[in-house]
């Protein structure tokens, strides 16, 4: 187990205090810090002792990976751990699945496209499903809302201009009437789309007093995104997804091809190892509207929230997120002042009364990141972790464990493949 020093991503969406103030440091900064990357992409590597994790999993990846993810995933992490910490909307956006991945990259090798080129859509060959769990209260658009839901936010917008779209979602297909509809609207002329804005806006000053409250949300949101992107492309999408409030600890999970576009605040997010992103709209970065309805899920989603299960441990709770794939598992362990040990690497029943649900086997590669407080970890030699900090843990480590430092609860996330 070692320190790992991440990567900082400063994106303009950024905030210059959130990061900043959650590892002690200075705010406001000089400039946005967006994303604390802790992994070994090659777009951006952590470093461990001076040295980039991807370089040290390269030259002895079945020590730092272990046979089982070697032979899985070949001589690569799977899985980028990040905080995220956004002051302003970030793109709309999907991601690709594998096989969509490895064609796109492909492609754009062929055609001579460097990897550097901000035109650039597939920087690696990678799916990247994704899991995001609020630090602080999260805003995001995620998910095709329903259509049945989506047809009553229009009429209660009673909007003209808009009303002459209603009947792309009438389809006796949902999903073909929806990328009907949104690719029509990503690819109205500017002239009609402001206009377009223009109408929905006004409606969305003055909700029907029968208006849901999710209704009030989704044209508050609207407005917000306009007022930021007059006339953005991405503010028409927004209409057609779900608008979620995350409160800390709540997580919600994004599959490929999943539109949304996160608002505000500060997350753990953790994905398959990949940098490929599909924009439609409220950036400033390349987007590629044909490739990106090319490659997006239409089917609708009630709520992309996923459920949790948090059991209570002698140091203190342990909660699970539970996603459908192999290349990663998160668990976030609090642990209390003065109370037992989280154990991890002997399959959750270490003699201090076990890791809880999800902490055990040593038989992969994993990051521990600290969010709160401080922590003390290690088999031998103690390593400290305070908020913002990680440790990388090679496959070839033996179990170790982890206790509250000082007089706080402590917080961490455990990062690790699926074996």
């Amino acid at each position: 187990m070692k320190l790992i020093t991440p990567a900082l991503q400063t994106y303009p969406w950024g905030s210059k205090t959130m990061l900043a103030q959650l590892r002690g440091e200075p705010a406001p900064t000089a400039q946005p810090e967006a994303e604390l990357w802790f992994g070994a992409h090659r777009t951006a590597p952590s470093l461990v002792d001076g040295t980039g994790l991807d370089s040290l999993i390269s030259t002895d990846p079945t020590s730092a990976l272990g046979a089982a993810v070697e032979s899985r995933f070949g001589a690569q992490l799977p899985f980028l751990l990040k905080i995220l910490a956004a002051e302003a909307p970030l793109s709309v956006q999907a991601h690709p699945d594998s096989a969509q991945a490895q064609a796109g990259f492909d492609a754009e090798n062929a055609a001579g496209i460097p990897l550097s080129s901000a035109k650039r859509n597939y920087k690696d060959p990678n799916h990247k499903p994704e899991l995001l769990v609020a630090l602080t209260p999260f805003r995001a658009l995620a998910g095709l809302r329903p259509v049945a839901d989506t047809l009553a936010l229009i009429e209660h917008l009673d909007c003209a201009p808009l009303n002459r779209y209603a009947p792309f979602l009438h389809s006796d297909n949902e999903e073909e009437g929806l990328r009907a509809l949104f690719t029509t609207w990503i690819s109205l002329p500017r002239a009609k789309r402001l206009e377009l804005i223009d109408a929905i806006y006004a409606s969305a000053q003055s909700p029907s007093p029968e208006a849901e409250a999710w209704m009030v949300e989704a044209m508050a949101c609207f407005i917000e995104l306009n007022d930021r992107y007059p006339g953005d492309v991405g503010v028409l999408a927004s209409l057609l997804l779900n608008y979620i409030e995350l409160a800390p600890g709540e997580a919600l999970f994004l599959g490929a091809g999943r539109l949304h576009a996160y608002i505000s605040g500060m997350a753990v997010e953790i994905m398959a190892s990949s940098d490929n992103v599909l924009r439609g709209g409220l950036t400033s970065k390349h987007v590629d509207v044909p490739e990106l309805v090319r490659i997006c899920d239409f089917t609708t989603q009630a709520d992309p929230r996923i459920a949790t299960t948090t059991s209570t441990a002698p140091y203190g709770e342990a909660t699970e997120y539970p996603v459908p794939i192999e290349d990663f598992v998160l668990t976030r362990h609090r642990l209390y002042p003065s109370a037992g040990a989280l154990q991890v690497g002997d399959g959750g029943a270490g003699s201090d009364a076990g890791a809880g649900p999800g902490a055990g086997s040593g038989a992969g590669p994993g990051i521990l990141l600290c969010t709160k407080g401080a922590v003390t970890c290690g088999s031998g030699e103690a390593i400290d972790l305070k908020a913002g900090s990680a440790a990388w843990i090679p496959a070839d480590d033996g179990p170790f464990s982890v206790r509250a430092a000082g007089h706080e609860v402590a917080e961490v996330f455990y990062a690790r493949v699926a074996l």
